[in-house]
């Protein structure tokens, strides 16, 4: 029956029929047609949601992309590890910790939170992208926004640069907002729409219009910009873009804000725009917490201040926290995890072990590929060989070589037939005077039409210079330089420390066979570290295959050992295959990151003899590691690295080569970019000398039109006589009394020459009057001829030299009456005379501050105030109030207290001998002397010279405390220690010794040692080791550094108190030293007790040293000389200047604070000068004039009016 029913239905199957899709229609989204259409149709909106997160605000960004979120924190890395059973310790008898770690675990654990790095960093890179690097990231949909439209914010040039950035916040962010809001705030409230409105297209244009009709408004109301917005409805976030300082108290808008924000849930997002008031940019940032909104900072001449913004800020902290992770991981790795001893189980295996290391590094893309070689047509030139063929000298574009042709030279020349000198004076009328190159003056023909074309041509000139510059610093240019050889060697630095950059020398050196190489004719690779390897035995043709192989060979090299650098230039040089076939190297290209094995004199000698004669080069390129790396600093052969590129410059320029210095953010120093730097500079100021001589010209010719006009105004107004008028002499005018008066003045002169001539003040000696022409006319005696009589007889009364006096004549108006006024008086002589052979030098010494102070001291340089201003040559007495006798038995008022100021120097009254002006210089050597003592102070705040002060012993021993309480200082003091052996031992040829104490005591060395780079390498890597834990046995420590026999001094260094006592440290050191007399300088590390820091001082003080304690980290000393020196010491007191403890510091102290009262000292006693000088005016009539009846008995009071009366009184 089956069959029969398969046999009909088999009958009854159609045939099958393809479909017709001609014509059909696409099928609707919805329809599934296939199983990947679902996961496509969510793609847009899973883009969408990427977007809208990286639009949030960092706080809620890091919410699901912190370390926190994938469980990647330091908790999360000790959960990775299996505590194992503790250890004893055999030495200290404590118990360690031991933990186990999976070194698998490790490295994909490290390899997260790297890439938790990239993410920030990528993000804090869109952070700053278009407008959100001006305004931040704007939240919220509907935005209100307030701008500060002050004059102070709209002023020098701001408000063209504000409207720009407000249009382009406009289109990149606020155009996406649900609703707008714009107001501007300066004394009043401008706003452009009377509510919220929604956004489109014709919103946002009548927006940007109203941004760029803004004009300034007086003030800041920020106070009313604020209440005029919360009175807004509907407004979520409100943008305030503050750019100046508001005029309401600070304080007062703090606590306003504070009421206003309460029951309201309106962020506030706050901008400051080049706002350089720090109180202003701390309230905005206050207004931003209590609002729960973001704060962002702009400032277009400082970059850094938008770290300080709060989306910048909180990525850079989950950056510090992955770097604290990463140091963690080094540790583990390195067997220690705080005091724990770790294990860390190696599962890999021994091929991928032996394989060299670049293969576990992170290539960049294509990095394993053939290379790309580019040929390149363009001619190879150093910077120096590119300027003498291109440069300003050789298109004739210097400007002595432009001015040449129309300069003369200034001539001065005897005539003979005359007699006379005569010079060349046409270059005063027709011609500019221009200092030529070589010091002389030449007068100058200036053509304006040659000078503006030859300034558009330095214009063209400098756009060649900056594009080869900009050339220079792009693909292996910005690495190797311009290889200018044809047969070069490539000495590569393999050196241990380089295994973490391996790739990035693979990748420069890709960069360089690409683009370089190709012109070249030979070349060879060789490998320096502990032994070197070389690519080929001999220089080989510079073809696409060797370069493919040589690149081939570096992708294979790794790194290990030290930097033989001798031995590399040995076997690249000293090559018998190439010295048989005639094949010399010209240039040798050196790529290291750090110091030779060999010393520097060494390889200086060897370079010069070995590239003389045959025309090598050796060039040099360092690529900069940092000195410090997270865990302290690199214990290499130099820790400065500004010393291992003077070795490295040095060795390149001694053949006559180049010196190129790179760190990752580029490129630091150049020969080749500083000698176009130059050219640049040069053209500049030839611009600048061209714009001096077209203005000279233009005032010139702007004085000579006024002398035509003038001249034609004198020849205009001058008559002609008639012909045949022959003219006649006139005759002389009769005598009248005026004449009469002058001749008699001048004959009386001629006379004597030996009368004082005015009243004059000198120490010991007396003024006297001056007779007048008019009281001898009328037979009256000289005033002064007694006086004068008696001086001549006495040395101490003899008159100093001669005191030219000048009188004028006039008539009264009573009939033939004359009278006469002084017109000129002697200077006074000065009393304050600063030597210029007395100076400070700018170069420091390596002294203590007392010694230095012996020679630099206030006393010493003559500017001790008060001993200039307590002489005795007028001393007040106070009873003497009437009438005094002067010589000659004259009587005479005294009225030296009524002209001279009255000070009080040491309890003493005396009368102010100095003057304004010699004051006034006092005040400008005594600026300069004390500016000199501020950079002294710097000096010696710098460096290891903070902890340590000076070292000014040949012989030392340090005793280095180690105990508990040093456990939170010891980061510091190891780099404070590792600065000390270079900057100070290192350098000034100190012998040495460490010893290190907490509970037992512990020796560097044996004995001291000299300073020689192995043995200071060597105490950096001892330095770096030292761990705080233990007591402090201060007294073991001492006995074992007297232990030394050779020893000068030792230094103490502590933060507390001594586990003996105190009397009983005093009394064995008494003891010890008692024929040793060995100095013993302490030093207190950040200890706040009192009593152990005056033990510290008792200790020095007893054993002939110096104490010094470190100070506050609060006190900027390079802000205190800058506002020191900025206020031009007007305030003695402010700034104020911290109590400092050591005995260097507080000696330099103690005289800048005395320079500072002397300075504000000889300013009060001007301002006396001047208010004595207005109460003289106001209380001493006026004698301009007198007739000569009554010249005889008012001319001494007239006398005694303009000059003192010398008199003790």
């Amino acid at each position: 029956m089956s069959n029969a029913i398969g046999s009909k239905m088999g009958t009854q199957r159609l045939r099958w029929k393809m479909p017709q899709t001609k014509g059909a229609l696409m099928p609707s989204d919805m329809t599934v047609t296939h199983v990947n259409q679902t996961a496509e149709l969510f793609l847009p909106e899973a883009s969408t949601v990427a977007v809208a997160q990286y639009q949030q605000q960092s706080s809620d960004w890091l919410k699901t992309h912190s370390i926190e979120f994938f469980n990647l924190t330091l908790k999360d890395l000790i959960s990775k590890g299996a505590v194992l059973r503790p250890e004893v310790d055999r030495e200290t008898g404590k118990i360690k910790q031991r933990m186990e770690f999976d070194l698998k675990d490790l490295n994909e654990f490290e390899y997260k939170v790297n890439g938790i790095i990239d993410v920030c960093t990528s993000r804090i890179k869109y952070c700053m992208q278009g407008s959100k690097k001006t305004f931040g990231l704007v939240n919220g949909e509907n935005v209100g926004i307030l701008v500060d439209v002050s004059e102070a914010n709209f002023g020098f040039g701001r408000r063209l640069a504000l409207q720009n950035a407000l249009m382009h916040v406009i289109d990149e962010q606020l155009a996406n907002k649900t609703g707008l809001y714009f107001a501007g705030f300066g004394s009043d409230i401008q706003p452009l729409w009377p509510g919220l409105r929604l956004v489109n297209k014709s919103l946002l244009e009548e927006a940007k219009n109203w941004v760029m009709n803004l004009s300034s408004q007086g003030g800041t109301n920020l106070i009313g910009a604020l209440k005029h917005i919360y009175k807004c409805e509907g407004v979520q976030t409100i943008l305030v873009i503050l750019g100046s300082v508001p005029d309401q108290n600070l304080k007062l808008i703090d606590e306003y804000f504070e009421q206003l924000c309460i029951g309201r849930e309106i962020q506030i997002h706050s901008v400051s725009y080049d706002c350089s008031d720090h109180q202003t940019n701390v309230l905005l940032m206050k207004m931003s917490n209590m609002s729960k909104g973001n704060y962002h900072c702009s400032n277009s001449t400082i970059e850094e201040a938008i770290y300080a913004s709060f989306d910048v800020r909180k990525l850079l902290e989950e950056i510090r926290q992955c770097q604290d992770v990463l140091n963690r991981i080094s540790e583990i790795k390195q067997g220690k995890f705080g005091t724990a001893l770790v294990t860390v189980i190696d599962q890999l295996s021994n091929k991928i072990v032996s394989a060299p290391e670049n293969n576990l590094l992170k290539n960049p893309p294509g990095h394993h590929l053939p290379l790309r070689i580019e040929a390149t047509s363009c001619e190879s030139l150093s910077s120096a060989s590119w300027i003498a063929k291109n440069g300003l000298k050789a298109r004739g574009l210097d400007l002595y070589q432009v001015l040449a042709p129309n300069a003369f030279s200034f001539r001065e020349e005897f005539i003979p037939i005359i007699r006379k000198t005569v010079q060349s004076q046409v270059h005063s009328r027709a011609m500019t005077q221009f200092q030529w190159h070589d010091g002389t003056l030449k007068n100058v023909h200036v053509d304006m039409t040659t000078l503006f074309e030859y300034q558009k041509q330095l214009g063209a000139m400098v756009k060649l210079l900056e594009n080869r510059i900009d050339w220079l610093s792009a693909s292996s240019q910005s690495i190797f330089g311009t290889i200018i050889e044809k047969k070069i060697v490539l000495l590569l630095d393999l050196s241990l420390q380089n295994t973490k950059f391996l790739v990035t020398i693979q990748n420069s050196l890709r960069l360089l066979f690409e683009q370089q190489l190709l012109n070249t004719e030979y070349f060879n690779v060789i490998g320096c570290g502990s032994e070197v390897k070389m690519w080929m035995p001999t220089l080989v043709r510079s073809t696409g295959d060797h370069l493919q192989q040589a690149w081939r060979w570096v992708l294979n090299f790794g790194c290990g050992g030290s930097r033989n650098i001798l031995e590399g230039l040995r076997r690249a040089l000293e090559n018998d295959d190439q010295i048989q076939h005639n094949i010399e190297v010209e240039g040798i290209y050196l790529f290291i990151s750090g110091v030779p094995d060999q010393s520097p004199d060494l390889l200086y000698s060897y370079l010069e003899e070995i590239a003389a004669g045959r025309g090598l080069r050796l060039h040099v390129v360092l690529f900069n590691v940092d000195d410090y790396d997270a865990n302290g600093a690199i214990p290499s052969k130099y820790a400065n690295i500004t010393k291992t590129a003077e070795i490295l410059r040095n060795m390149a320029h001694c053949t006559g080569g180049r010196f190129q210095w790179l760190q990752e953010t580029g490129i630091i120093e150049s020969d080749d970019v500083s000698a176009l730097s130059r050219e640049i500079e040069k053209a500049l100021n030839f611009s600048r000398k061209c714009a001096l001589l077209v203005d000279s010209v233009k005032k010139r010719q702007g004085l000579n039109e006024n002398c035509k006009e003038s001249d034609v105004l004198i020849e205009t107004s001058t008559l002609s006589l008639p012909p045949g008028t022959t003219v006649r002499s006139l005759p002389p005018p009769k005598e009248t009394a005026l004449s009469q008066a002058r001749r008699a003045f001048a004959s009386e002169k001629e006379r004597d020459n030996s009368i004082p001539k005015a009243l004059a003040y000198d120490h010991g000696q007396t003024y006297q009057p001056s007779a007048s022409p008019s009281a001898k006319q009328n037979g009256g005696d000289h005033p002064g001829k007694s006086s004068r009589e008696s001086s001549s007889k006495g040395k101490s009364q003899k008159i100093r030299g001669r005191r030219c006096v000048d009188h004028a004549f006039f008539y009264t108006g009573n009939k033939n009456d004359v009278g006469s006024v002084f017109t000129k008086y002697p200077a006074v002589e000065q009393k304050f005379r600063s030597d210029k052979r007395l100076r400070v030098l700018d170069k420091e010494e390596q002294i203590t501050t007392k010694d230095w102070m012996k020679m630099y001291s206030l006393s010493k340089l003559k500017l001790n105030l008060e001993k200039l201003a307590a002489g005795s040559e007028c001393h007040h007495i106070g009873h003497v109030t009437e009438r005094v006798q002067i010589l000659g038995g004259k009587t005479v008022d005294a009225k030296l207290c009524k002209i001279f100021p009255t000070i009080n120097v040491s309890g003493t009254l005396r009368h102010l001998l100095l003057t304004a002006t010699d004051l006034v210089e006092f005040e400008e050597k005594s600026e300069s002397v004390v500016t000199r003592y501020l950079k002294r102070l710097q000096w010696l705040l710098s460096g290891s010279r903070e902890i340590f002060g000076t070292i000014v012993d040949k012989k030392c021993v340090f005793l280095i405390d180690i105990s508990g309480s040093m456990e939170d200082r010891m980061e510091d003091l190891r780099k404070k220690l590792i600065l000390l052996i270079w900057e100070q031992l290192h350098k000034y040829k100190i012998r040495f010794n460490l010893i290190k104490f907490s509970k037992t005591c512990e020796r560097w060395r044996p004995s001291i040692v000299e300073p020689s780079d192995e043995n200071c390498q060597e105490a950096v890597h001892w330095v770096t080791q030292l761990q705080a834990s233990g007591n402090t046995c201060t007294l073991e420590a001492l006995q074992m550094a007297f232990q030394e026999t050779d020893l000068d001094a030792i230094y103490l260094l502590t933060d507390g108190k001594p586990d003996s006592s105190f009397s009983l440290v005093l009394q064995e050191l008494k003891s010890l030293n008692l024929e040793s007399r060995v100095t013993i300088n302490t030093i207190s590390f950040n200890c706040a007790d009192s009593t152990a820091n005056e033990f510290l001082q008792t200790m020095a003080h007893e054993n002939r040293g110096r104490y010094h304690s470190t100070i506050e980290k609060s006190f900027d000393v390079h802000l205190f000389a800058h506002q020191l020196i900025e206020g031009r010491f007007e305030d003695p007191q402010l700034p104020i200047m911290p109590e400092f403890g050591g005995d260097d510091l507080k000696r330099l102290a103690k005289e800048i604070a005395k320079g500072r009262k002397y300075i504000a000292q000889s300013r009060t006693y001007r301002r006396m000068f001047e208010e004595l000088k207005k109460v003289n005016e106001e209380v001493v009539p006026s004698h301009d004039c007198m007739s000569s009846s009554d010249f005889k008995s008012d001319s001494a009071n007239v006398s005694k009016a303009k000059r003192p009366i010398s008199a003790k009184p």
